[in-house]
């Protein structure tokens, strides 16, 4: 604690910010409070020439002019050097941008478009170098003060910034007068508005997990700083979400499953069901759940004549899922026995194509259909010789 820093003064003109923005709303709605606290708490600073930071102390290379345009000089060493942090800002700032967004659509019950708010944050920045600016992002706070003093539409964000504009130009000497308290006192309400306080009340009958990443998320945006608490939150849910992928992916011997029924139209049409095994994947196909798939695939001992696999229920599959199919491809080659797939989706055979996988097994072993696996099975178990 270092009471022994504090400024009575800017103390004073932060509670005097956050009383009139409080109970502003009461005597009108259509000034927004936060206008009314600056300019009450600039004219207070002054008139009592009160000893405090303002924006002209803190920041005393403030001018009004425009920078010039210029275009920098690049080479491969620049681009060698500066490649790695521009690719953590970008990833950064696009998720902090589309936070905001979020956050807007739950203040306001709205519905942002994600792609138009990355490809204008990228423009901007691209137009915003060329003059020495630095990289920006859609920010938290300024859209949650925007929300709540009534912006609605992406026309809002267009004003505030065309009115800041206007005011560095012709007020600039009188900007630099607002004290620094006050604004700390407006982020203040406005961190508060945001909040969303009742969230953790909420989160206490989510997951443990989710539990986890939202306290650590919360402690590290308070102790450390936003960029960090988002890059580790994203980071932590990518790994639960994968985790709960794995869980869902499910592989299972279904031979006896009579409900089901392309088994049983299967096992009824087929020369000689005994012969015929039959395995299912649900869920989506990719390293988190590969290893449940090499398991099954282990205990597969003696192999029958054809084995089914079913992936109706497959919507995606990565190349971890590939050599795990080409892993069973050779047990089955091992010991002759013919491998149907049935009821591949577009996006797994895409992939399994592009490997190579549909040739090296055939494309008649690909099956879109209950009647074109009967058949194929009859040709297979007929052949006797199925490689």
């Amino acid at each position: 604690i270092n009471l022994n820093t504090l400024n009575i003064h800017s103390l004073i003109i932060g509670l005097i910010t956050i009383i009139i923005i409080i109970f502003w709303p009461k005597l009108s709605k259509k000034v927004p409070g936060t206008f009314i606290a600056i300019i009450a708490s600039t004219v207070i600073a002054m008139a009592f020439n009160l000893n405090i930071e303002t924006i002209g102390t803190q920041f005393d290379n403030l001018s009004f002019s425009i920078p010039k345009l210029s275009f920098p000089v690049v080479n491969f060493s620049i681009i060698k050097e500066l490649i790695l942090p521009a690719f953590t800002i970008a990833v950064l700032a696009a998720v902090e941008s589309l936070l905001s967004a979020v956050v807007a659509d739950g203040m306001i019950g709205g519905k942002h478009r994600s792609n138009m708010e990355l490809v204008a944050q990228g423009v901007a920045n691209i137009a915003s170098s060329l003059f020495g600016g630095i990289p920006v992002t859609g920010a938290i706070a300024r859209t949650a003060a925007n929300v709540k003093n009534g912006g609605r539409t992406p026309i809002a964000g267009i004003v505030h910034s065309v009115v800041l504009l206007l005011i560095m130009f012709l007020f600039l000497s009188y900007v630099k007068l607002i004290p620094m308290s006050a604004l700390s006192a407006i982020l203040i309400i406005v961190a508060y508005n945001m909040g969303e306080w009742q969230a953790f009340k909420r989160i206490t009958k989510a997951p443990k997990s989710d539990v986890l990443v939202f306290l650590m998320t919360f402690a590290l945006t308070i102790f450390i700083d936003l960029v960090v608490a988002i890059g580790v939150g994203v980071v932590l849910s990518s790994f639960l979400f994968m985790r709960r992928m794995a869980e869902i992916t499910d592989v299972k011997y279904i031979i006896d499953d009579m409900e089901d029924k392309d088994i049983g139209e299967i096992l009824s049409n087929v020369i000689s069901p005994e012969y015929v095994t039959f395995y299912e994947i649900n869920g989506p196909f990719f390293f988190g759940a590969a290893n449940k798939f090499a398991s099954v695939i282990r205990e597969i001992s003696i192999p029958s004549k054809i084995l089914i696999l079913k992936m109706t229920n497959v919507p995606v599959i990565d190349s971890t899922a590939y050599h795990s199919l080409q892993m069973l491809h050779e047990i089955c080659k091992k010991h002759n026995t013919g491998l149907i797939i049935l009821q591949l989706q577009s996006q797994p055979r895409k992939m399994l194509e592009k490997y190579g996988f549909v040739k090296l097994l055939g494309n008649k072993n690909f099956c879109n259909n209950t009647e074109s696996a009967i058949a194929r099975a009859n040709e297979l178990i007929a052949a006797h010789q199925i490689y």
